[in-house]
């Protein structure tokens, strides 16, 4: 029902990135790169979307090195288990590609994954107030949990709680992204 760029894909926000003309929101966290792959200026990257192969289709991304945002063209795209490796283009040495270990890769949302019906990028549920079925507010969404069967989103309760929901069509009854609540029904036992 629901899922990441982390549809519910980590693409995730980063609170600290920013581009001039941009507010954080319009960018997401498609990967990381973790190391240098080979010596042609390749990189291996975690992917941080749930949808891997969208890699095969992205002709650039944002390169958050830390100390600027570069627009990288995307060159070769190849997989290694669990890992993307690229190559960027223009970009053909290990020593060009050394400083860029765990650096965030992002995309403009007009590159991210299409959404299909009752799917959210995680990066628009945080914050989200949570309502119960009389509208009494329960507290914020503060996280996703991705596991295999659904995610399970964590709401801190107004008390300080904690509640762990099922992102599953009995709980989760309305999301009202522009109003930024969700209205949900607690399975007995959850509170």
């Amino acid at each position: 029902m629901f899922a990441y760029e982390l549809k519910t894909g980590y693409e995730q926000p980063d609170s600290n990135f920013n581009m001039k003309g941009h507010c954080m929101e319009d960018f997401l966290q498609v990967g990381i790169i973790a190391t240098t792959h080979g010596v042609r200026g390749e990189v291996k990257v975690y992917p941080t979307t749930d949808d891997i192969t969208r890699f095969k289709k992205l002709k650039e991304v944002i390169l958050d090195t830390g100390r600027e945002k570069l627009t990288m063209e995307v060159e070769e795209v190849k997989f290694f288990k669990q890992m993307v490796i690229l190559k960027f283009r223009g970009v053909d040495t290990l020593d060009e590609v050394t400083g860029y270990r765990r650096a965030g890769l992002y995309v403009t949302r007009d590159n991210a994954v299409k959404l299909e019906k009752d799917e959210y990028f995680i990066a628009d549920l945080i914050g989200v107030e949570v309502y119960d079925e009389s509208e009494k507010l329960l507290g914020r969404l503060e996280d996703v949990i991705t596991t295999g069967a659904n995610d399970v989103y964590v709401i801190r309760m107004s008390d300080g709680g904690e509640l762990l929901l099922p992102a599953i069509k009995q709980c989760i009854l309305e999301v009202d992204l522009p109003g930024r609540r969700m209205k949900v029904h607690v399975l007995e036992g959850l509170l």
